[in-house]
């Protein structure tokens, strides 16, 4: 099983499109980073330099000096909670100005070297500055809440510091997103149209008639399953055709054998009743051999049309199949009852080889009849007297054998690739007066296989034909 990471062959186009998209917002999001580490690299040390304190509050005592608590800024860092402190020499708190928090009236200069590091666990920030008087004031120290006071960035500032415009960096991102999104766009869209495109030509080449035509498609598994049911309805086309081909061929063929059949004792009818009309026939024995002909030939165009109409109905659509599971020994005993006189009458031997036990089968009474009668029938037709016909019932597992077999004359082997085709006999000269219509084993191979059968023809040592017919038990 290929890992859908790896390859998109038999990968659910669902799935496909999702883990594109996933790479497509992986490979948006690199690029935005990559933006972000440019533009930090580029102002980094803009934005190191320029880390100052709230813009509104000055934190450096020396911006005080002058005021001393009298002006707009010592105002504003009284009203922020902080306070100055004016130091002697000796880092003695002399002059306080504003509300002081803390307890502290003196420093040594460790401490007070501690509290200009303005740690971040320091409650107050430090500043300080000198101060040149002559009232004995030598330092000027700047207290401030640390929760008071904030660090930010000067944005004017680092602008200004740029080595772009903003709208440079804007569009130079913007550009790059939306490339990545044509290409991305580009690349999903051909490869749906790449089997669209096979899809498409495959189409055309059927309309044109090109019905062999199949198509390979390497895409998801929504395309692969439309390019196999494309290439079954290919099959299904291209079968069809040929079986209509075959069809319409063996219609023609049908239509010019019947006509040649009919044609022929309808010619000998004609002849034989337009002498008797005539009068050219004055003797009554050869009068009567006439009329004896002319019965003969009607009673073959007859049956010829009846198994036209026979083989015709097996292949229309409101054919009913009447199909039941019945016991077959009782049911073959009676067709071989209703031609036993016929087998008498010409001198045949029959042997008839039934199970002790009931066989049962799934078959149309009627159509099971039919093929028995035509397979008996061929056998009486085309054997001299005193041939041996054996009927003999063998179950099988998923079905059940009737073999007809006979030791009689045989079928020719170049006739047997088309024994079952209509209009086919094994007798060569096709004008016989004892000649059959060529249908009978072409109706008993549509009637065995409407039943869910087949129909063989075999030849064995000793019977030289044997007819194999299998219907599902």
């Amino acid at each position: 099983m290929k890992h859908p990471w790896k390859s998109r062959d038999n990968r659910p186009l669902q799935t496909s499109l999702t883990i594109d998209f996933l790479l497509f917002n992986c490979m948006l999001v690199m690029l935005v980073l990559v933006v972000y580490l440019f533009i930090q690299k580029d102002i980094t040390h803009v934005i190191m330099e320029k880390l100052i304190p709230d813009p509104d509050l000055s934190v450096e005592a020396g911006d005080y000096r002058n005021e001393l608590g009298q002006g707009p800024e010592s105002d504003r860092l009284l009203q922020s909670g902080g306070w100055l402190e004016l130091l002697d020499s000796g880092k003695q708190v002399i002059r306080v100005i504003g509300d002081k928090q803390d307890q502290t009236l003196g420093y040594d200069e460790n401490s007070l070297f501690q509290g200009l590091e303005n740690r971040s666990d320091q409650p107050y920030y430090y500043s300080i500055s000198q101060v040149d008087s002559d009232s004995g004031v030598a330092w000027l120290l700047l207290k401030i809440p640390r929760d008071v006071v904030s660090v930010s960035i000067n944005n004017e500032m680092l602008l200004a510091y740029l080595n772009h415009s903003v709208f440079f960096y804007v569009f130079v991102v913007s550009g790059l997103i939306l490339m990545l999104i044509f290409v991305y766009s580009y690349w999903v869209s051909r490869r749906i149209k790449k089997p669209l495109r096979v899809l498409n030509l495959g189409m055309n080449r059927m309309m044109e008639g090109h019905y062999n035509t199949r198509i390979a498609l390497y895409a998801e598994t929504e395309f692969l399953r439309i390019g196999n049911s494309f290439n079954y309805m290919a099959d299904v086309i291209e079968r069809t055709t040929e079986e209509k081909r075959q069809a319409e061929k063996s219609k023609q063929r049908l239509m010019v054998d019947l006509s040649h059949d009919l044609k022929t004792p309808i010619t000998s009818i004609q002849g034989y009743a337009q002498a008797l009309i005539e009068g050219r026939v004055t003797d009554p024995e050869r009068q009567t051999k006439y009329l004896n002909y002319i019965y003969t030939k009607s009673v073959q165009v007859t049956k010829l049309i009846q198994h036209m109409l026979d083989l015709l109905k097996l292949d229309s659509p409101d054919f009913i199949l009447r199909v039941e599971r019945l016991e077959l020994g009782d049911q073959l005993r009676e067709i071989i009852a209703d031609t036993y006189g016929e087998i008498e009458q010409k001198e045949f031997q029959l042997q008839l080889q039934l199970p002790e036990e009931q066989v049962y089968a799934h078959y149309d009474p009627e159509l099971f009849a039919s093929v028995i009668n035509n397979l008996i029938s061929n056998a009486l037709a085309y054997n001299p007297e005193g041939t041996r016909i054996r009927v003999t019932v063998i179950p099988e597992d998923t079905t059940v054998r009737i073999e007809i077999a006979d030791n009689g004359v045989g079928i020719p082997k170049e006739l047997w690739s088309t024994i079952f085709d209509p209009f086919v006999r094994g007798d060569e000269a096709r004008t016989t007066a004892s000649g059959g219509t060529g249908l009978g084993l072409s109706i008993a191979k549509k009637n065995v296989e409407k039943m869910g059968g087949s129909l063989m023809l075999e030849s064995r040592e000793g019977e030289p034909t044997v007819f194999m017919i299998r219907i599902p038990r």
